[in-house]
C-alpha cells in the first residue's frame, strides 16, 4: 500500500519567464510545464503568454522574448484552465520554486482564483542531496553535472534542464517531498497536510480527542508543519508526531498577529508539548511608579502580583531581574534604595561611596533624578502611550489592527482597507477583538516596532 501511494506522486516541473523579478509588479511572458511520475515524463505543455504590458529591454536581452513575439500569444486567462488541469494532484517543482510559484499564484489571483499546490524547490533539494557545489544556479549545476540546456532563459529549455536535474535528485532520494507519515496515527491524512496554506498564521496539533497538544506560529504554515513531521531527532518530537491526529490553523496575515495569537493560545490552552516554552515564560517584570515625594521608583515584581500595570521588560527569574536592575543603577547612577535593591532607614550604601547622588534622602531633586531614570528605561517604554498598529491582513483588501491604550494592550482584529482613510479611529478600535495581556505581548509589540521602522502606527489622542 505504501509503495502504491509513493509511486502515485506526480510532479509538475515548471518554469516561467517574466517581465520583471517581482510577482507583485511583473507578468508572465512564457510558461512551460513538464509532468513527471517519478520515473518518466508523462505530459508536456508550453506557451508564450501575452503579458498585456511592454517587456523591458533588459528582459528582452536576457530571454530573447520581445513584444512582437507575444503580441498574438494567448493571455494568461486563456491558458489558466490548462495550467490548473495539468498541475492538479501534482507537486509543483521548480528551480527557485518560490519565484515561479508566486508568479503563477499572482496571475491566478488577478482572476479571482486561489491556486495552491504543494511546492518543492530543486535549489534547496540540491543543496541537501548534492552538497558542496560551488554554485546552485541552474546554469552552473548544468555545467557541473553535464546537463544539456540548449535554450537557457526560455521556459521550456529551463524546465527540461530542471527535469533532468530532478531525475538525478530522485535517484538519490525517491521521496523528496519529505512528507512521510509512516508510523504516524492513521487519522492524520496526507490530504490534510497538502491543503495547509503557505501563509502566515498559527497552527494547532490536536490528538484523536481533539485536545490541543501543540501550538506554533509561522510565516509559512505548511512548511513549518512539514518540518515538524520530518523531525525525528528527539523523543519528544517523535511522541508529538505520533499523537497528532488532526491539524488546524488560523491565518493572521503577518508575523506580529501570529506572535500575539500564538502567545494568547499557549497561555489559554497550556498545550502538552509547549511545556518547554511555558517553563521559560517570563514570570518577573520591571515596573516604574511615581512615589509621594515625586521620585520615579523602579521595582521588580512577579507578574501575577502586578496586574494593574504593564511591565517595562520581563525576566524568567527574579535573580536575572535583580542583576539587570543592579547594572541599570550602576550605568545611570540610580539609587538602589529607590529601586528596591537596598533596605535602610536612611541613605543607601551607594550614597556613602558616592555612587548615588542622594535621592534616597532628598538631597537630589526629583526632576534631576527622574531625568536619569527616564533615560535608563526609555528603550523599554513606548514612545507613544496610545496607538494603533496597522498591518497586512489575511487578504489583499484587509488590514490588521493592534490596539494599545495608555500602555495597555487591548487586542487585535481585522478591518476592510476601504474605510475612507485611517481617520476613523473609532471604526478601527471597534474592529479589535479583546485579548488579555500576558507576559509576552509588550515585548512582542516593542520588538516589532523597533525592528520595523516603516511600521504604520497611528498615535491616539489622550483619553478625556
Amino acid at each position: 500500500m505504501n509503495e502504491n501511494s509513493e509511486s502515485s506522486i506526480k510532479y509538475a516541473i515548471v518554469d516561467v519567464e517574466t517581465t520583471g523579478t517581482s510577482y507583485t509588479n511583473g507578468k508572465i511572458t512564457e510558461v512551460a510545464i513538464i509532468v513527471h511520475d517519478g520515473k518518466k515524463i508523462i505530459e508536456e505543455f508550453s506557451s508564450l503568454i501575452n503579458p498585456e504590458e511592454r517587456i523591458p529591454y533588459r528582459i528582452q536581452q536576457l530571454t530573447g522574448i520581445n513584444d512582437r513575439m507575444v503580441e498574438n500569444a494567448p493571455k494568461f486567462y486563456e491558458v489558466a484552465k490548462r495550467i490548473v488541469e495539468i498541475t492538479e494532484d501534482c507537486v509543483f517543482v521548480a528551480h527557485n520554486a518560490s519565484f515561479d510559484y508566486n508568479f503563477i499564484r499572482q496571475e491566478f489571483k488577478y482572476l479571482g482564483y486561489d491556486y495552491q499546490r504543494e511546492k518543492l524547490c530543486t535549489v534547496k533539494l540540491s543543496r541537501k542531496l548534492i552538497p558542496f557545489k560551488r554554485s546552485y544556479s541552474l546554469k552552473n549545476l548544468c555545467q557541473e553535472l553535464s546537463i544539456e540546456n540548449a535554450n537557457p532563459h526560455r521556459a521550456f529549455g529551463d524546465a527540461r534542464a530542471t527535469t533532468t536535474l530532478f531525475e538525478m535528485l530522485l535517484s538519490v532520494d525517491p521521496n523528496p517531498t519529505g512528507i512521510n507519515l509512516q508510523g504516524l496515527n492513521s487519522s492524520l491524512k496526507p490530504e490534510v497536510i497538502k491543503a495547509l496554506p503557505e501563509e502566515p498564521g498559527v497552527y494547532y496539533f490536536l490528538d484523536e480527542n481533539h485536545n490541543i497538544i501543540y501550538v506554533g506560529k509561522s510565516l509559512n504554515i505548511k512548511s513549518r508543519v512539514l518540518s515538524h513531521l520530518s523531525n525525528g531527532t528527539t523523543k519528544r518530537a517523535l511522541e508529538m508526531k505520533n499523537k497528532a491526529a488532526h491539524i488546524d490553523f488560523e491565518l493572521t496575515g503577518n508575523e506580529l498577529i501570529a506572535l500575539l495569537l500564538e502567545s494568547h493560545e499557549i497561555h489559554k490552552h497550556m498545550p502538552q508539548y509547549n511545556r518547554a516554552q511555558r517553563r521559560t515564560m517570563f514570570n518577573f517584570g520591571l515596573f516604574s511608579e511615581l512615589d509621594d515625594a515625586g521620585y520615579l521608583r523602579l521595582q521588580i515584581c512577579k507578574l501575577n502580583d502586578c496586574e494593574g500595570a504593564a511591565p517595562l521588560t520581563t525576566f524568567n527569574s527574579q535573580q536575572s531581574a535583580k542583576n539587570f536592575l543592579f547594572q541599570l543603577c550602576e550605568d545611570h547612577q540610580l539609587c538602589q534604595k529607590l529601586c528596591g535593591l537596598y533596605s535602610a532607614p536612611n541613605s543607601c550604601f551607594q550614597y556613602k561611596i558616592k555612587e548615588c547622588r542622594g535621592a534616597c534622602i532628598g538631597e537630589e531633586l526629583p526632576d534631576e533624578y527622574n531625568e536619569r531614570v527616564e533615560k535608563a528605561i526609555g528603550r523599554y517604554e513606548y514612545t507613544k502611550p496610545s496607538f494603533l498598529i496597522i498591518g497586512k491582513g489575511r487578504s489583499d483588501d484587509e488590514n490588521s489592527v493592534v490596539w494599545v491604550e495608555q500602555g495597555r494592550y487591548h487586542g487585535f482584529g481585522f478591518v476592510q482597507r476601504e474605510i475612507n482613510g485611517y481617520d476613523r479611529v473609532s471604526f478601527l478600535k471597534d474592529s479589535v477583538k479583546p485579548y488579555t495581556e500576558n507576559k509576552y505581548v509588550h515585548s512582542i509589540i516593542r520588538s516589532h516596532i523597533e525592528n520595523n521602522p516603516q511600521v504604520k502606527l497611528i498615535e491616539l489622542p489622550p483619553e478625556a
